[in-house]
């Protein structure tokens, strides 16, 4: 079966045997797209949450035929070294990862966050940002939310205004 996909702004078609097969296997295995992790294999965990049309959705257990013919943005996508996306420049910052490993998701949960909301409270946070930290650099994150939240806010604000 051929599914089409649009991954961080490319196109791809892509022979896939099984429409059930977790987007996570195809981000990773086909597309070579390494930074969403396998964590749970449950939906539980967070490591491997991604943006499909803009929505933070754990694609371990997302079937790749639910993602036809829509955006999906990875972790590689959000950002890059020359424009870091807020969420990115706010984890440097703040110095958040330890081993790392689950950081991905957070961003990306944090990024879809932000997109609805670029001033949530603590409440909030603690409600939409789910994710598992074995390392449980909570705290550090926190204030990295936050900051993005700033930076977010800044970047509507010059676009309003350069308008």
């Amino acid at each position: 079966m051929t599914i089409l996909l649009q991954v961080n702004g490319v196109d791809h078609a892509l022979e896939i045997a099984d429409e059930n097969m977790p987007l996570l296997w195809v981000v990773r295995d086909i597309l070579n797209l390494k930074g969403t992790k396998f964590g749970c294999g449950k939906a539980a965990c967070g490591a491997c949450t991604l943006h499909v049309d803009g929505e933070a959705v754990r694609s371990c257990s997302y079937a790749v035929k639910f993602a036809m013919n829509k955006k999906i943005t990875t972790i590689e996508g959000l950002g890059n070294e020359q424009n870091p996306h807020p969420v990115q420049k706010a984890w440097v910052e703040h110095v958040v990862p330890q081993c790392g490993y689950c950081q991905p998701g957070f961003m990306m949960a944090t990024a879809a966050l932000l997109s609805k909301n670029p001033n949530p409270s603590d409440e909030e946070i603690d409600k939409n940002i789910i994710n598992v930290c074995r390392c449980a650099t909570y705290y550090r994150m926190r204030k990295a939310i936050h900051r993005a939240g700033e930076l977010t806010r800044e970047n509507l604000t010059n676009e309003t205004t350069s308008s």
